[in-house]
């Protein structure tokens, strides 16, 4: 069998050089076909020597066909353009600029009949990528793509093989940065569907058509792993096809399916805000009395929500809705601040013996200086006429009854401790009305004792509601999010 001898040769044209595979046969001539937007040219070389270094000098065309503008045919079927894909790494997927980055060997098949030979006795010829140059080629083009680039180390990567019966293989390896709209509102514990679209730019649908390849569309390495997301083995490869002023396209998408794995989140931000809000209820165990220790307890565990919160954020997109990851943090704030809260509530409650012996003083002189005053205005009743009498002790009287009743609305808030401003049954005390319900014989140390008793059974009882009432918010956060709503997103992907 005669197998013909291929050179790679350089071919002198005036003021350029053509590049192109020559196979030498002793007897016979090779065609090489090539096209341009417009024309394609039919060059027929003929050579009996295999030595590239005398081509130029033997090799000469022997006919020259071109068929320009209106002499192509126009009429026929779009070409079908069979796309497959294999994902080679997939990079970093970024929340605040929703996107993420991915790197690809993209591989377009098509049939050109003018390309098919007969001359070459294998199946398929395998072509300098300058070739592409000189052959037509789909104009494919992302949708959704934000950034790309081509890898040039050491060659071109860049794949074209010529078939006999005309078909042609054409991959390229693609780093790509797309586009991806996410919905956080479960965030750290969702799911989102990240997809990428391949389209024509300038053939409608009657001239060029995408299709997936029927078996191995969508190819993964094996070895292939994300930092924060698990890649679902189910793809969804579909079609979405583009309708435009200039008409419709095609375009195919394939949607990828990742679910965040929230385990670095659980380290650096739900276990240390657990830990805040357990630490801000030890306050609860600390003597009423050591304030700067409670108060700088309550106020370190408070800036510390605060920071921590700022700092889930930070990596987060300004969204307008409500997250998962902001609720939790809003509820661990709020309980560090309502321990803090509470430690005001038991200083007021403990210091308000003092506020009882202040009231029960100014009650006493009120009293003397009311009856006094009544002394005196009914002696000077006596030396006054008989109109301006009553009106002197109208004015008099109520003075009185206002003064009486501001100290009985002060009363008030002693009244729920078991307590009245009373001295009734006390000899250091006057007899009156107000301090009736106080017992006998009740001292300063005893009246204390009562209100430092109620302050130290709201930390008693602080020490139980807290925990449970987390406990209960714990038990609704993920029940809702990592249950209920995982569910439904399942069931929409």
């Amino acid at each position: 069998m005669d197998y013909p001898a291929v050179r790679t040769c350089w071919k002198r044209h005036g003021d350029f050089k053509e590049r192109f595979d020559a196979s030498i046969h002793r007897d016979r001539a090779w065609h090489v076909m090539t096209r341009t937007s417009r024309c394609h040219f039919v060059l027929l070389f003929s050579d009996f020597d295999t030595s590239c270094d005398r081509l130029p000098e033997h090799l000469r065309y022997l006919s020259v066909t071109i068929i320009c503008g209106d002499n192509l045919p126009l009429t026929g079927p779009p070409v079908n353009v069979t796309c497959n894909i294999f994902i080679n790494s997939f990079g970093s997927i970024t929340e605040t600029t929703m996107d993420y980055r991915l790197n690809v060997f993209l591989r377009q098949q098509w049939n050109d009949p003018r390309l098919a030979y007969k001359e070459y006795p294998d199946d398929s010829l395998d072509l300098d990528p300058s070739m592409l140059d000189s052959i037509w080629k789909p104009d494919l083009f992302f949708a959704n793509e934000k950034g790309a680039n081509f890898h040039e180390v050491t060659t071109d990567n860049k794949l074209l093989r010529i078939f006999q019966n005309g078909n042609v293989l054409y991959s390229i390896r693609l780093t790509l940065t797309l586009s991806c709209p996410m919905d956080l509102k479960n965030f750290p514990m969702d799911s989102q569907t990240c997809t990428m679209q391949l389209e024509s730019f300038g053939y409608t649908m009657n001239d060029l058509i995408f299709e997936w390849l029927d078996v191995g569309a969508l190819q993964v390495a094996d070895d292939l792993t994300l930092p924060q997301f698990v890649l679902k083995e189910e793809k969804g490869l579909g079609y979405c096809t583009k309708h435009y002023n200039t008409g419709k396209f095609t375009c195919i998408e394939v949607k990828f399916y990742l679910e965040r794995q929230m385990g670095y989140y659980l380290i650096q931000m739900y276990i240390p805000s657990l830990l805040t809000v357990i630490l801000s209820w030890v306050s609860f165990w600390i003597n009423m009395d050591a304030a700067p220790a409670r108060v700088g307890l309550g106020i370190t565990t408070v800036l510390t929500m605060t920071t921590q919160s700022s700092g889930s954020r930070a990596s987060l997109p300004k969204v307008s809705y409500v997250k998962a990851i902001d609720i939790w943090m809003a509820v661990c704030l709020l309980f560090v601040f309502a321990a803090l809260l509470e430690y005001a509530a038991v200083n007021f409650v403990s210091r308000q013996h003092k506020e009882f012996f202040r009231l029960r003083k100014k009650l006493k002189e009120q009293q003397r200086q009311r009856t006094q005053a009544s002394g005196d205005g009914t002696a000077k009743g006596k030396s006054v006429s008989g109109n301006d009498a009553p009106r002197g002790n109208m004015a008099h009287q109520c003075t009185a009854c206002a003064r009486e009743e501001e100290l009985v609305q002060q009363g008030l808030l002693f009244h729920s401790f078991g307590l009245a401003l009373s001295a009734e049954g006390a000899p250091e005390m006057d007899a009156t009305p107000v301090f009736a319900d106080l017992p006998p014989g009740l001292g300063f140390y005893d009246i204390r004792r009562r209100f430092v008793d109620r302050a130290k059974r709201i930390d008693t009882v602080a020490r139980a509601v807290f925990p449970m009432s987390f406990l209960m918010f714990n038990v609704l956060y993920w029940l809702t999010y990592k249950v209920l709503r995982h569910e439904d997103l399942l069931a929409k992907l």
